[in-house]
């Protein structure tokens, strides 16, 4: 039987149509395929098209039980390594690191890192804003279970939306960020001093509102510095809560006087980055 419909009714179907592949073109431009191996997936976001500094993303999505790890990895584990040398016409890309979780490393230490799924946030510096910027990404990280395992990845995305539909999650994953703050600042979760202990160790003290769900990570002024985390002391003054870590995992002929030291402070809302010189 053959029904005939009104052109009317014809048009309006394909007009939906024709709109409803643009939306879904749309969505595809602001994020690149997944690429995935055996217990991850990773692709590229792509924030809204404005002027010459833009917000990208990585996002990472892990299987159930597994991690990867954060710019500095803790007592074991690999950081990420990302290369964007062969993009088009990207000045620059600075990496931005959601507040990392503390994780048991099965050999009696701790690593720092990420599971179930994470988005990094790009800061992107276009050479001209008002020329097309494509993103191309080498992409080298670890997922960990009790072993871990290498991943390369390469992915690409052009930056072209005006509004993008990715802009929601880029926003969320920059909200994630510890925020930069001074020693001493009056937060309800601060770091109140750091101090030398000996020739050796350095003690922290950190004001926080809940002194069980807190941690602190440390960082040295190059990336060949692997300093310990800091480990929670057992007898801190009232009102604090103290950590204290060893001088150790320098890089041959360095001295920790006058170090630029980076401390990252995770609470179960709020994280912050302190940056100081060690005494």
């Amino acid at each position: 039987m053959l029904t005939r419909v009104p052109l009317r009714a014809a048009i309006g179907v394909a007009t939906t149509l024709f709109a409803s592949s643009l939306a879904i073109v749309a969505r595809a431009d602001d994020a690149s395929p997944w690429q995935r191996d055996g217990h991850s997936a990773v692709r590229l976001l792509a924030g809204s098209r404005s002027g010459a500094v833009l917000l990208g993303g990585i996002a990472i999505q892990l299987q159930q039980g597994w991690k990867t790890y954060w710019r500095s990895p803790g007592d074991s584990g690999v950081p990420p390594r990302f290369d964007f040398s062969k993009s088009d016409n990207v000045e620059a890309v600075t990496v931005m690191w959601p507040a990392p979780l503390k994780f048991d490393d099965g050999a009696g230490g701790h690593s720092i890192g990420y599971h179930n799924q994470i988005v990094l946030p790009l800061r992107i510096v276009a050479k001209a804003a008002d020329k097309p910027v494509t993103l191309r990404a080498e992409i080298n990280y670890a997922v960990c279970e009790k072993l871990c395992i290498p991943v390369e990845a390469s992915a690409e995305l052009g930056f072209n939306s005006v509004a993008s539909t990715e802009d929601a999650n880029l926003r969320a994953a920059l909200d994630t960020v510890p925020k930069p703050a001074n020693i001493g600042d009056p937060n309800p979760l601060t770091i109140r001093d750091v101090k030398r202990d000996g020739p050796k160790n350095v003690v922290v003290d950190v004001v926080t509102p809940d002194p069980r769900n807190v941690n602190l990570f440390v960082e040295g002024p190059t990336p060949d510095w692997a300093l310990p985390i800091p480990a929670p002391v057992k007898d801190s003054p009232a009102g604090v809560k103290r950590f204290s870590f060893e001088l150790d995992g320098l890089p041959p002929g360095a001295k920790p006087d006058g170090a630029a030291l980076k401390f990252t402070l995770v609470g179960p809302e709020k994280s912050y980055e302190f940056n100081t010189n060690l005494e």
